[in-house]
């Protein structure tokens, strides 16, 4: 059962994250980056603005921004520790990504997700206004599988 009442830190401190608990939990958990090279996702974590979330001085969750910091940001990344989940971590992390400083003149923030649609609803996340005009390329990263 989990615990709403628990209170829970965020920081923007890259220092302060458990690297080995992100990088595991991303390249080896996570639906969207499993089999991400470790040193890949380290490298997406040096070139972003994180945000991780703490309890109790330990990490429980992790999200990080994109960004040119002037007009367009991709949240990514975002996790939280099966044990916590429920609690709002998720998408105080968020609001704590689009409302940095750093973010202040951005005007479109960008996200996927597979399973959390009504998390970001809450933020104002909605689907593409016209899908029709996006397009993506993909191409293999090299050591994913």
């Amino acid at each position: 059962m989990v615990d709403r009442h628990v209170s829970f830190e965020l920081s923007h401190d890259i220092h302060r994250l458990d690297r080995a608990l992100v990088v595991g939990w991303i390249t080896e958990s996570s639906y969207w980056a499993k089999g991400r090279p470790g040193d890949v996702q380290d490298a997406a974590i040096d070139g972003s603005l994180n945000v991780g979330a703490f309890v109790d001085q330990a990490q429980v969750g992790y999200g990080r921004l994109v960004t040119d910091g002037a007009t367009f940001g991709w949240i990514c990344d975002v996790f939280v520790l099966p044990d916590h989940r429920g609690r709002g971590i998720a998408r105080a992390m968020v609001r704590a990504l689009i409302d940095h400083p750093s973010a202040s003149t951005v005007g479109r923030f960008m996200l996927a997700t597979r399973d959390a649609h009504g998390v970001y609803a809450t933020l104002g996340f909605g689907p593409i206004e016209d899908p029709t005009r996006w397009m993506e390329l993909r191409r293999a990263q090299p050591g994913k599988r």
